[in-house]
C-alpha cells in the first residue's frame, strides 16, 4: 500500500484500541493490542506520518530509534531491594524504570496529555541482548516490571533487510504479535504530504514531469546510489532558505541531499529552469492582473513542462496567499472565544482587570501551545494560529491600560474595536487572494483554452487543503465553472461551509 493508506490504516487502529466500555475498561485489553509494525523502505515518511496521526487525534506522540538502545537501556539498571517472603528476609533484584517510558511518565506529567503514541523505530534493528525482552515488551507492553500506561498505543518501524545490514529478520512468534502495515513509495500519495506542508515549487514540478526520480536505491560499484521523500522534503527546505539568504542553489547542495549523481544533475539543470521561469514570467504581475502581452504569448507557445512549471510558480504563490487567510481565520476564531466570553464578565470589569484577564489567557494559550507542541499534538498551523491569537490578547490589554475606559460596557467595547480592526485585516487579505486567484484563471483562460492546464489548476487547488478550505468560504466562480467534478468538491467543502462567522455584534 501506499503512504496514504497505511496512515489511514494505523489511525484507524490508534482509534481503536484507544475505545472503551462503560466503565472504563480498554474494549481490546492491552495484552491484545497488537503492537502496529510499519514496514517500509528508509526515508519514505514513516516518522512523518506518526506525527500526522498524532495531530489529527490531538494525543501526544513520543518517538525513539531503537537502533542505539541497550538491554540495560531498554529495561532500566537493577538494584537490590529487601524483601520478606513466608517470615524470611530476601535480597532482590528489581529495575528502575527504562529511559524509554519514563519519557513518556514525563510527557504525560509535563504536558497533561493521558493518551498518545509510543513510536519505536527501527524495531527490527535492536541488539542481540535485547532482543529476546523485545517479545515480551510486544505481548505485554512492560519493560522489566514496568508498562507502558493506559491510552499510550504502541506503533513499531522498520525497513525491509534489503535496505539495511543491521536488520534482525523476525521469526513467526515475533510476528504473530504484530500488525503489520508494509508501505511501498509513492509520488501520487506523497504529493498530498507535499503540497499540505509547502514543498518548494520546483520539487513537486520536477517530480510531476519525472516520477521515476522521486524514490531511487541502486547498487553500483561506487557503492549505493539513493534518493528517497525525506531527502526532497529537506532539500526542498533548504532550497526556501537559500532562496531567503540569497545563497546561489547548485548542484553542490543538491547533491547533499540527492545522493544519486544523475538525479541531482538532472534537478539542478531544472531548477536553473526554474528559476529562469519565475523571472521571465512576472508572476506578481500575473496575480495583480496586469500579465505583459509578451508574458502571454510566450505562455501560450511554451511546451509542456514550461507551462506546468508556470503552473506551479502561479499555485505557490496562491498558496501562500490563501494559508496566510486560514491562519487568520483560525486565529479570529479563537480570538472571538475569548472576546464572546469577556463580554459575559465585563459589567463587573475595570480597564485593569480586564486587562490581567486577556493577558492571563494569552498566557494560557502559549503555556497549551508550548505543551502541544512537545507532545507533538499540535500541528504547525494550529501553532501558529494561537500565537497569533496570544499576540492580539496582549494587544487588547495594551490598549486597556493605555485608554483606560470606563468600567463595564466601555471596556468590551474598546477590545471590541482591537478585534474588528483585526478582523477588517482578514477580510482585506481575503479580498485580495481572491482577486488574486481570480486573475490566475484568467490569465490562464486566455492563454491555455484548450489544453489540459486548466483542469490541472482546478486539482491542484481542489488537493490544497487550504484552498479548497478557501474557495468553499469565499467563491471563486473561475473554479467551479473549470470544475469538472463538482460532486467530489461538494462533499468535500460540506463542513467547511458551516464555519462560524467572525462577525461580533
Amino acid at each position: 500500500m501506499n503512504i496514504t493508506q497505511a496512515k489511514t490504516q494505523i489511525k484507524q487502529a490508534v482509534n481503536a484500541y484507544r475505545q472503551r466500555d462503560e466503565f472504563g475498561e480498554m474494549l481490546i485489553p492491552v495484552e491484545r493490542q497488537r503492537p502496529i509494525f510499519l514496514l517500509g523502505a528508509p526515508g519514505i515518511g514513516k516518522t512523518a506520518i506518526m506525527e500526522q496521526i498524532a495531530q489529527e487525534l490531538g494525543i501526544g506522540l513520543v518517538s525513539y530509534s531503537m537502533t542505539h538502545h541497550t538491554r540495560q537501556s531498554a529495561l532500566g539498571l537493577p538494584f537490590i531491594v529487601h524483601k520478606t517472603y513466608g517470615g524470611r528476609e530476601y535480597d532482590v533484584s528489581e529495575y528502575t524504570m527504562s529511559e524509554i517510558l519514563s519519557t513518556v511518565y514525563d510527557r504525560m506529567e509535563e504536558d497533561g496529555v493521558k493518551e498518545g503514541i509510543l513510536f519505536l523505530d527501527e524495531i527490527n534493528c535492536v541488539s542481540e541482548t535485547l532482543a529476546p525482552s523485545m517479545l515480551q515488551f510486544l505481548q505485554y507492553k512492560t519493560f522489566g516490571r514496568h508498562r507502558v500506561p493506559d491510552g499510550w498505543i504502541v506503533v513499531t518501524a522498520g525497513n525491509p533487510p534489503e535496505y539495511n545490514n543491521s536488520v534482525r529478520e523476525f521469526d513467526i512468534v515475533t510476528w504473530d504479535r504484530l500488525k503489520r502495515v508494509e508501505v511501498e513509495p509513492d509520488f501520487d500519495a506523497w504529493k498530498e504530504y507535499a503540497v499540505s506542508h509547502g514543498v518548494h515549487p520546483a520539487v513537486l514540478t520536477y517530480l510531476e514531469i519525472r516520477k521515476g526520480d522521486f524514490y531511487q536505491v541502486s547498487a553500483t560499484v561506487d557503492g549505493k546510489r539513493f534518493v528517497t521523500a525525506r531527502g526532497w522534503v529537506d532539500l526542498s527546505d533548504m532550497i526556501k532558505l537559500y532562496e531567503r539568504l540569497s545563497y546561489p542553489v547548485n548542484e553542490q547542495l543538491i547533491r547533499q541531499y540527492l545522493q544519486d549523481e544523475a538525479i541531482a544533475k538532472r534537478f539542478a539543470v531544472y531548477y536553473d529552469l526554474f528559476r529562469k521561469y519565475r523571472s521571465d514570467y512576472q508572476v506578481g504581475a500575473i496575480l495583480e492582473g496586469r500579465a505583459p502581452a509578451e508574458v502571454a504569448r510566450r505562455a501560450e507557445k511554451a511546451k509542456f513542462d514550461e507551462r506546468l512549471s508556470l503552473l506551479g510558480l502561479l499555485l505557490d504563490a496562491i498558496s501562500q496567499d490563501v494559508s496566510a487567510v486560514c491562519g487568520a481565520e483560525d486565529a479570529m476564531r479563537l480570538l472571538m472565544n475569548e472576546v464572546k466570553a469577556l463580554r459575559t464578565r465585563v459589567a463587573a470589569m475595570d480597564s485593569e482587570a480586564a486587562a490581567s484577564h486577556l493577558l492571563s489567557r494569552a498566557d494560557e494559550l502559549e503555556a497549551a501551545l508550548k505543551a502541544g507542541r512537545r507532545s507533538n499534538a499540535m500541528g504547525e498551523d494550529e501553532a501558529r494560529a494561537s500565537r497569533r491569537a496570544a499576540q492580539v490578547l496582549s494587544e487588547m490589554a495594551q490598549l486597556l491600560r493605555r485608554e483606560n475606559p470606563a468600567k463595564g460596557m466601555p471596556v468590551f467595547l474598546t477590545v471590541k474595536k482591537r478585534y474588528d480592526e483585526e478582523n477588517n485585516r482578514l477580510k482585506q487579505a481575503a479580498d485580495r487572494a481572491r482577486a488574486r486567484m481570480d486573475a490566475m484563471f484568467a490569465f490562464c483562460e486566455k492563454v491555455f483554452p484548450e489544453g489540459q492546464e486548466l483542469l490541472i489548476l482546478v486539482s491542484e487547488l481542489t488537493l490544497r487543503p487550504a484552498a479548497a478550505r478557501f474557495i468553499g468560504r469565499y467563491g471563486c466562480d473561475a473554479y467551479f465553472r473549470n470544475n469538472k467534478n463538482l460532486l467530489f468538491y461538494e462533499r468535500k467543502t460540506e463542513i467547511i461551509r458551516a464555519i462560524d462567522e467572525l462577525e461580533i455584534e
